[in-house]
Formats: structure tokens, C-alpha cells, sequence
């Protein structure tokens, strides 16, 4: 070993050191701020949101940005385990990317539960048997996820944050001669992310659709002459090979969940707020529900129709805006749009997602 080798080692054994001290500090001052919070909340969103938009801004490499959200958010979860543990329910089973998604928003010190449907995950939070649940929302290229939007209008429940995860398909198999591959199970979202792929290498197989991903590879795992799209974390839970790895149509595939609870989250500076409205059947009714966004400066990021189940015809339109529901120009268009709309319900505000 090289004299400049091991004085380098030595370094980083002493840095190594000083950063265990360091963190063990940390803890200390997370468990002595646990002990004097009022409410007994063990997750303040608007607070992680922060600390993590000071260290990236901060931060001069050469590890990258998201490299210290991801070593960050994992400090965090395991000084928040300290107070007592978070239970977090996501669409299951594991290997899922709802519970990849789940981790990546609250790293791996919680007590995940998993669950059979997304009315399930709703379920268990609303009930109090668990704090909070994860649930996909959103798709690149599929859209939206019509089960989640039809259970925010519907219930009680907050959203508390948002967590945006890149999804790479793999095709899972016991063998990989694709000659042999009669039948492809997948979520419907995931058959519809990888069509042209399926189109091209495997158009004489079936394609089935499953409850989840998770839940194909476990069918592929169990029927010979069967494949599955889903995660490269499925194939390990279920005994499969990774035949074929990035099968996803679009390179920037990615999926948005939303993190749902029952408080409400304070402004960390960089928030958004959804929320569901919908307008009287009439001539330009839709032109004055946005009025009241363009006369107060709110920027819209999203708007999504869906059936109002309450008629023929009728609809219900899903917003995100820029901002606080407190902050002055929102909460001033908001009390506006609740003028002119025939139903208006915030759904919550909340960190942008990193």
C-alpha cells in the first residue's frame, strides 16, 4: 500500500468518526424536539421540505443533489424513528413501486403496511391504523390514476406531500426464451407504458391485466410459460429473472404519488395545493372558474376533468396551483373561486416534491 494511499484512508477514517459524533448530535436535538412538540406529531413536512432545500442549495459536490436528498432524507427518517415508529401503508404487495415511491419520501426507518387496493390504503389511514398512506396519482404517460382522484373527492383525507419516482419497466420471467412467453401480466397502467415494446418482442402473448405489478410477478412466478412488467425490486421477491431491463416506451416515464394523512401542513416556502371544484352546465362557466387564479397572479400547474358521478354529463375538475393555501394571493383567490364555483374542496397544501 502506497504511503498517499494510506494517509487518504486515515482521513477518511477520522471524517468517518467526526460524522458518526456528528450524527449521533443530531439525534439528541431531533429526540429533545420530539419531547417539546405540543401535538405529538412525529412528521413535520414543511421542515424536512426545508432542510432539504437548504443543503442542496448549499451544497458544492461533489456528491449531487439528489445523492444528499437521498442520504438526508434517511438522517431523517432514522432520528424521526427516535420519537416512535411511523406507520405508512402503500399499494402493495412489496416490491411495488408505490412502496418504492413510500421509502424514497420517508426512507427506511418506518413501519410499512401493505395493501391489496388503493380504496384500501385510503382505508387504513382513515381509521387511524396508520399515519399515513402513499398512492399513485399520476403517470407521464398514462395519466391519471381515476381510483385515487374518485377517493380524494369522496373523502376526508389531506394530502401532506408528493413524492415523484422515474419508473423503469423490467420483463420478469421464470425463463427468458421469449419464444416461451405465452402470457404478460402487468398493472394496466405499466401494459400501457410498455405497448410498443410488447408490440415489437412480444406481440403474439396475452396480455393480462393484475392489481398490481407486485401482484404479476407473483402470477409470472406461479404459472410457467408467463411473464410480468414491473420493477427490477419484484424479480428478488418472487424468485424471477430480469430478462429485459428499461422496456418502458418513454425515457422520462415517471410516476407522481401523493402522501395523504390527516393534518394539515404548514408553508415551507416552496408549496403547491390541490384541489377539486366543479361549475354550473352554462356557457363559460369553466372561463370563470380560472378567473379568480389569473386576477390574483396564481400559477396553475394542472387541471384534470373527471366524471362528477353525480349526473349525466357533469364533471369535476382537479387543480394544483403554485403556492400556500395561506399565502396571501391564494387565499385571496381561493375565497373568490368559492364565489363562483358550485363546489370547491382544497385537498391540502404541501412541499413540492424533491
Amino acid at each position: 500500500m502506497s504511503e498517499k494511499l494510506k494517509q487518504l484512508r486515515e482521513q477518511i477514517d477520522h471524517l468517518d468518526d467526526e460524522l458518526l459524533k456528528l450524527l449521533n448530535q443530531r439525534a439528541g436535538l431531533a429526540q429533545q424536539i420530539g419531547h417539546l412538540k405540543e401535538d405529538g406529531k412525529i412528521l413535520r413536512p414543511e421542515r424536512e421540505a426545508q432542510v432539504l432545500k437548504r443543503l442542496q442549495d448549499s451544497n458544492s459536490g461533489p456528491l449531487s443533489n439528489d445523492a444528499v436528498v437521498q442520504l438526508f432524507t434517511e438522517v431523517m427518517s432514522q432520528c424521526r424513528a427516535l420519537e416512535a415508529p411511523l406507520t405508512v401503508a402503500y399499494l402493495g404487495p412489496e416490491g411495488t413501486f408505490t412502496e418504492a415511491a413510500a421509502l424514497k419520501r420517508f426512507g427506511s426507518a418506518i413501519q410499512g403496511q401493505s395493501c391489496a387496493t388503493i380504496d384500501d390504503v385510503f382505508r387504513a389511514v382513515e381509521t387511524g391504523k396508520v399515519s399515513y398512506g402513499v398512492v399513485p396519482v399520476e403517470n407521464s404517460s398514462e395519466g391519471a390514476i381515476g381510483r385515487t382522484l374518485d377517493l380524494l373527492l369522496q373523502g376526508t383525507l389531506q394530502v401532506c406531500g408528493e413524492s415523484n419516482l422515474p419508473i423503469h419497466q423490467c420483463l420478469l420471467a421464470q425463463q427468458c426464451d421469449r419464444g416461451t412467453i405465452k402470457t404478460v401480466y402487468s398493472h394496466p397502467q405499466s401494459l400501457g407504458q410498455c405497448q410498443g415494446w410488447l408490440n415489437t418482442n412480444l406481440s403474439h402473448a396475452a396480455r393480462i391485466p393484475a392489481a398490481s405489478n407486485a401482484e404479476a410477478a407473483r402470477l409470472a412466478a406461479e404459472n410457467p410459460g408467463s411473464a410480468a412488467i414491473a420493477g427490477s425490486q419484484a424479480a428478488a421477491h418472487f424468485g424471477l429473472k430480469v430478462c429485459e431491463e428499461n422496456i418502458e416506451d418513454d425515457v422520462n416515464n415517471t410516476t407522481r404519488f401523493l402522501v395523504l394523512g390527516k393534518q394539515t401542513v404548514a408553508s415551507s416556502g416552496n408549496d403547491k395545493t390541490s384541489l377539486v371544484m366543479s361549475a354550473a352546465n352554462r356557457p363559460g362557466a369553466v372561463h370563470d372558474l380560472l378567473a379568480p387564479l389569473v386576477r390574483h397572479g396564481v400559477s396553475m400547474m394542472k387541471l384534470e376533468s373527471r366524471p362528477a358521478r353525480s349526473g349525466l354529463w357533469e364533471y369535476v375538475f382537479f387543480v394544483d396551483i403554485e403556492g400556500h393555501q395561506n399565502d396571501g394571493k391564494v387565499a385571496a383567490a381561493l375565497a373568490e373561486l368559492k364565489q363562483v364555483a358550485t363546489f370547491v374542496k382544497v385537498l391540502g397544501s404541501y412541499p413540492v416534491a424533491v
